[in-house]
């Protein structure tokens, strides 16, 4: 008989939107367990924290930590045309408290993600690494759990009220269940590296994010790390990225550098210090966010294109947001999909308003600088949606840009699951 472990919340994932959730929860007093397939500290992608991502680490107690590392402080966003030109760079600070909100970080994310898998374990979370979840369980019509197989080999079950699906891209519950849902137009491909003695801008500029552009909208990122390391890689249609047939990694990485003056300046100091990566097709979203038992966070419940760096911003809010819903569902004694309406609105509300920033960025009909200059009272709007404040209401900027563009609909994936008895029925 397979060992038996019971808890309140089984965490699948121990990245940051499954040590959000975890840690909230546990700060509630459930009891919460994280089974994670890898050994920390492993590489990720998703450098680049935005100013909303302030909240949820003030909340899980991560803030002090982070003005405590040696992670490169970010305060600002510069863009830079194909020519080199760069545009003056936008501080946070005019617009947010430079304190709180308007500091944030670039960060190498085997550090951040195990400082985070530590916060967890301080509030009372248990973590346990090199453990492969091989099932979710399900009864009756509910998840009740998961079956896994830890580092020694041995198979376990957790039977738990929730479940929740936090492994990234790989969306086992999603994928598994073939919920899986593309983006209509978003299918891009990304190539990156990093690079040693490049060059960096200096004092309160020397953290800043730079897109620059490159021809047919793609466009290279440039994150300063510390160790004189910056992350840098071109995103951009795969068509364009592998004309002519290329299909190396590296040798379309090294083909775009000459595209844009600023990125070859910034990077002829420099060396390679890693692997080149790549990744395609990488936006899509979940057809529901929650069944019986199950709820979804961060890149497990969708993922977005990553030109406004919302990835983490998204991860660490789906995260707390979920661990509330959790909780008070844990209370009512009622863990139905119904349950997680308000969680799933807001996280397609989050993901729209960015999605639809992101389809204006892509049109070459669109320039968010001529929209500003003739309607400066959207500049505010502006900001606060590319600073991961998506949780308002953007209509009006939103109307602006549809002079110009045809923004998307809104995709009508991300709801909870109907009950068994509502889909017979239907």
């Amino acid at each position: 008989m397979n060992p038996l472990i019971e808890v309140d919340v089984v965490v699948v994932g121990a990245g940051p939107a499954g040590c959000a959730t975890a840690t909230a929860l546990a700060m509630e007093g459930r009891r919460v367990l994280v089974l994670e397939r890898e050994k920390f500290p492993r590489y990720h992608i998703g450098e680049s924290l935005i100013p909303f991502t302030y909240q949820p680490l003030e909340r899980i107690g991560m803030i002090p930590k982070l003005k405590a590392s040696h992670f490169t402080r970010k305060y600002s966003v510069q863009f830079v045309g194909p020519s080199g030109r760069a545009s003056q760079p936008f501080y946070f600070y005019n617009r947010y408290d430079r304190e709180t909100v308007a500091q944030t970080w670039q960060v190498l994310r085997s550090e951040f993600d195990l400082m985070m898998v530590e916060n967890a374990r301080e509030k009372g979370v248990e973590v346990r690494e090199e453990t492969e979840v091989l099932e979710l369980l399900r009864e009756d019509g509910a998840h009740v759990g998961v079956r896994a197989r830890g580092a020694d080999g041995v198979e376990f079950e957790v039977r738990a009220a929730v479940t929740v699906d936090a492994t990234g891209r790989e969306a086992i519950a999603a994928t598994r269940n073939a919920w899986r849902r593309g983006d209509p137009k978003l299918n891009k491909v990304a190539v990156w590296t990093y690079y040693e003695g490049s060059k960096r801008d200096t004092g309160i500029d020397e953290g800043g994010t730079t897109v620059a552009f490159i021809p047919d909208k793609g466009w290279f990122w440039y994150i300063p790390q510390h160790g004189n390391r910056v992350s840098v890689g071109v995103v951009a249609d795969g068509k364009y990225l592998t004309r002519d047939g290329l299909k190396d990694p590296e040798a379309i990485f090294q083909r775009e550098i000459p595209q844009n003056k600023w990125i070859q300046d910034h990077l002829s100091t420099g060396k390679v210090c890693d692997e080149y990566w790549l990744t395609a097709e990488y936006t899509f979203r979940s057809e529901y966010c929650a069944d019986r038992g199950l709820v979804l966070v961060g890149d497990s419940f969708g993922f977005l294109d990553p030109v406004f760096s919302s990835g983490l911003m998204i991860a660490l809010k789906s995260g707390v947001a979920a661990a509330d819903a959790i909780h008070a569902a844990l209370a009512a004694g009622d863990v139905s999909a119904e349950r997680f309406e308000g969680y799933g609105a807001m996280m397609r509300q989050s993901m729209e308003n960015m999605r639809k920033l992101v389809y204006a960025f892509y049109d070459p009909n669109v320039s968010f600088k001529t929209v500003t200059d003739g309607r400066p009272e959207l500049a505010a709007d502006l900001t606060d949606c590319l600073s991961g404040d998506v949780g308002k209401d953007f209509s009006r900027m939103f109307a602006a840009f549809s002079e110009y563009t045809t923004l998307p609909a809104p995709l009508p994936y991300g709801v909870p699951r109907p009950s068994e008895s509502s889909l017979v029925a239907a």
